[in-house]
């Protein structure tokens, strides 16, 4: 087991970087100690009063002690006087971690990252990287995982994959399994090893809306909310794409040359051909009933008059829509 330092303080605007050092802690602790070596403060029971209150507590139990603190954005430096003195007189075989998700103005406060290092911790930022750092920022990661991307590879990945850096880390592990330690990565060696972006697969989602192949666009639907994608960016991709749908089908039915309409898709050839041969089956009132109950879709997951789980009624949409 890795050897644990008495205080960490783990901060950033990254939130899905801490989510995963978070859990990845969690599961170091009750290995290590148990369920009955860890403490866990969140919601309400998470200020710095509590924290104080459960570092300073008597404990019977034997092994380490594990106590992890959510939500230390919220907290302010006037409230820090009691866990100051708690953690300057930390128990023996204590380990505290503070997590905070920063957000504008709500940060982890000075007071608290000061404590933590003078309690002999550690205090790290996940931070998320601009746009246009995000290449640098990918190479850098390949070569920690003992390969080479080429200038060209790293923007290639962010181009296919999207901007979320740990999707991006992801298949950047994958590569490197792919691959082995010492690969050189070109773009050229992406198309078949990288997975499509989110926004690609949100399109795949809405094309097999338009082909009513109800059975795809229920696993697409699924992978996607797997990898933590939120209801409201996939609905925006399928809206979008049945109008699409609906604008070829008007086009065609105008007498337009389906090569021209083709032509003017901004999709790679075979995705338009397939595309306008699904629109052209389509019908067009069934098209506009679709939008309509995307709509509806749409209002529900804001809270306008939801009954069901969100997923629950995304699924029963798709499948409404592909029969």
């Amino acid at each position: 087991m890795p050897a644990f330092k008495p205080a960490y303080l783990i901060h950033g605007d990254d939130h899905g970087r801490i989510a995963e050092r978070r859990a990845r802690l969690r599961a170091l602790a009750e290995a290590e100690s148990g369920a009955s070596g860890l403490e866990l403060l969140q919601g309400e029971e998470s200020s710095p009063e509590a924290a104080a209150a459960a570092l300073s507590a008597m404990t019977l139990g034997l092994g380490r002690r594990f106590v992890i603190v959510d939500g230390v954005e919220r907290w302010k430096d006037a409230e820090m006087d009691s866990l100051e003195a708690a953690l300057t007189s930390l128990p023996p075989e204590t380990t505290v971690a503070f997590f905070a998700r920063e957000e504008g103005r709500n940060a982890a406060p000075e007071r608290l990252r000061a404590a933590v290092e003078q309690a002999g911790g550690d205090v790290a930022v996940e931070a998320t990287v601009k746009q246009w750092e995000l290449p640098k920022w990918v190479a850098e990661r390949a070569r920690e995982l003992g390969m080479e991307l080429h200038p060209g590879a790293a923007k290639a990945l962010v181009a296919q994959v999207g901007d979320r850096q740990q999707r991006l880390l992801r298949e950047l592990e994958k590569l490197a399994l792919s691959l082995g330690p010492g690969a050189r990565v070109g773009p050229d060696d992406l198309e078949a090893l990288a997975a499509a972006s989110a926004e690609r697969r949100a399109y795949s989602l809405a094309d097999a809306l338009v082909a009513r192949d109800g059975a795809a666009a229920t696993r697409i639907y699924l992978e996607l909310r797997a990898q933590a994608e939120r209801l409201p960016g996939l609905l925006y991709a399928m809206t979008r794409r049945v109008r699409d749908a609906l604008e070829v089908v008007a086009r065609l039915d105008a007498g337009e040359p389906a090569a021209q309409v083709k032509r003017s898709l901004r999709m790679p050839p075979k995705v338009a051909e397939r595309f306008v041969d699904d629109a052209r089956r389509a019908d067009r009132d069934g098209l506009r009933r679709a939008l309509e109950q995307l709509a509806d879709l749409e209002l529900e997951s804001r809270g306008g008059g939801r009954s069901v789980p969100e997923d629950t009624a995304a699924l029963r949409t798709l499948l409404r829509l592909s029969s």
